[in-house]
């Protein structure tokens, strides 16, 4: 039987594994990404991530055409998110009012749903006021459009000040941060993971498996595999995959082979493990990477393992950086 964790300060209940969506259409095609949503569903997952700007709406559409497919809308949370570039045009794009209400109605078509569970925004802005945001979130919550909203990958002081001006003006509250979370990568820890605990925010985070890293994806920083993110996608992604991190990885892969895990198991286990996470989000490829992954959704780690991963990367450091989409992370890394 699945364990299931509270979404926040909110009565509503979701899985300890969430179905990532970011390789829907790129690469994984439309009938594998069905039979994956198929295949987590009947697992217990019940929490699906997408966002507008993956593949272009396309990984929108295969959700939102997988659920009409299997008739099982209801037994899922579907959660998207906006703000990166939609269109050419420059409104639309960021944060404003006019965009948040726009991007809305655009993924509710491509979902083919009446209403989104979880609608975030997937990065602050630098221009337009955080009012400006949540007046619009908070109409779209009040027009039934959207049901509970939360952010990405902020800096805990973004979601504070957002807390306090949902409080001040009585808009809807962010009830979730879905920041960038792995063994490699432990930045959150200082601030916004106790923030998120102090205010009830639930957290999901996104690449648990360090992009495969600690999967024992890479061997070499300068050489990463043809079918990889880092060669795929390049930019963010290559720079994301470091020979320290690798190294790490080696160690962790050792790690989970000695408590009878794979090294994949192990990183989703670590992350769904850690005080104040609510789940981690995965992002198979296909149905076979998804089964592998199941067994985390009831997996404990004892506090010997959790020690020895400490000893990798001790807490609230880092030796990648997977902040790098984030322009407000100055912080150093060590490489």
């Amino acid at each position: 039987m699945s364990e299931y964790r509270l979404l926040g300060n909110t009565g509503v209940k979701v899985s300890t594994l969430c179905l990532g969506t970011a390789n829907f259409a790129d690469p994984t095609p439309e009938d594998e990404a069905h039979r994956i949503i198929d295949a987590a569903i009947d697992a217990g997952i019940n929490l699906i991530d997408t966002g507008d700007s993956y593949a272009n709406g396309e990984a929108e559409r295969y959700v939102g055409n997988a659920l009409r497919a299997n008739g099982r809308r209801d037994d899922v949370l579907v959660a998207t998110k906006m703000h990166f570039p939609m269109g050419l045009g420059p409104n639309h794009r960021d944060n404003s009012y006019l965009n948040v209400i726009r991007a809305c109605e655009a993924s509710l078509r491509r979902l083919q749903v009446d209403a989104i569970d979880l609608y975030q925004i997937h990065r602050p802005s630098e221009i337009v006021p955080v009012e400006e945001t949540l007046r619009a979130l908070d109409h779209l919550v009040r027009q039934g459009m959207v049901r509970y909203v939360g952010c990405s990958t902020h800096p805990a002081w973004k979601v504070m000040e957002a807390l306090m001006v949902s409080e001040r003006h009585g808009y809807v509250r962010y009830v979730s941060e879905q920041p960038p979370y792995n063994l490699l990568d432990r930045r959150i820890e200082n601030e916004l993971v106790p923030m998120c605990q102090a205010h009830g925010l639930a957290i999901f985070p996104w690449s648990p498996m360090a992009m495969g890293v600690l999967a024992g994806r890479y061997r070499d920083a300068a050489r990463p595999p043809q079918d990889s993110r880092a060669t795929l996608r390049g930019g963010i992604y290559a720079e994301r995959v470091t020979q320290r991190g690798i190294d790490v990885g080696r160690s962790f892969a050792e790690l989970a082979a000695a408590s009878g895990r794979s090294a994949a198991q192990l990183a989703i286990a670590w992350v769904k493990s850690q005080p104040g996470i609510t789940a981690p989000l995965i992002g198979p490829r296909s149905v076979e990477q998804l089964e592998h992954l199941l067994p985390a959704l009831a997996d404990t780690l004892d506090d010997e393992v959790l020690q020895a991963c400490d000893a990798l990367v001790p807490p609230g450091t880092a030796v990648a950086d997977f902040h790098n989409s984030a322009a407000w992370m100055k912080m150093a890394v060590i490489a």
